[in-house]
């Protein structure tokens, strides 16, 4: 049997106890703040076309390159924008300086009804993805191609790698 204290106490505690609840809406507050933040910071990176049979090199550069026609080389094979070219063998076996068929493929009208100035041949970007592993005559064959197909200015894709730390930057403890 209970005392009229304890009685007393639990009708107290019966009287005061509040219901749980979970507000939403801070939650929801929160979280659209986030996905705004992630949209608006998202911008920056440029998103290439990566194929599974490529490994890429890393570098420490800071500045991102601009968007431009992109040359992918993989270990068998040679894209432009997507579409094949030809296979790594066919480049090694010719003995021409240049690619015909790449050739061919990066001289297509891109500017449509527009004339070129020279200024702009010399201003024209391409990138070139290439497998760390790929043999430098291909990776030359392939450059020099670009070069004599008007584009002036030639990129190489590679992961940003992080700056090592030295001693002078190093945090003091």
């Amino acid at each position: 049997m209970m005392s009229s204290r304890a009685r007393r106490m639990a009708k107290h505690h019966q009287r005061h106890q509040a219901g749980f609840e979970l507000n939403l809406i801070p939650l929801i507050d929160i979280l659209s703040v986030m996905v705004s933040f992630l949209l608006v910071y998202s911008t920056e990176v440029e998103v290439i076309q990566n194929s599974k049979g490529i490994e890429i090199p890393q570098s420490i550069s800071e500045t991102a390159p601009n968007h431009s026609v992109v040359v992918m080389i993989t270990k068998t094979d040679l894209f432009v924008q997507g579409e094949f070219i030809e296979t790594i063998q066919e480049v090694q076996a010719d003995p021409a300086a240049t690619v015909a068929r790449l050739s061919a493929a990066l001289k297509r009208p891109l500017l449509v009804g527009k004339d070129i100035s020279e200024a702009t041949l010399a201003a024209r970007e391409i990138t070139i993805m290439a497998d760390k592993s790929l043999p430098y005559e291909v990776l030359k064959k392939v450059m020099a191609t670009c070069t004599d197909a008007d584009y002036g200015k030639i990129s190489l894709a590679v992961l940003q790698k992080e700056k090592p730390v030295s001693l002078n930057q190093a945090p003091a403890a």
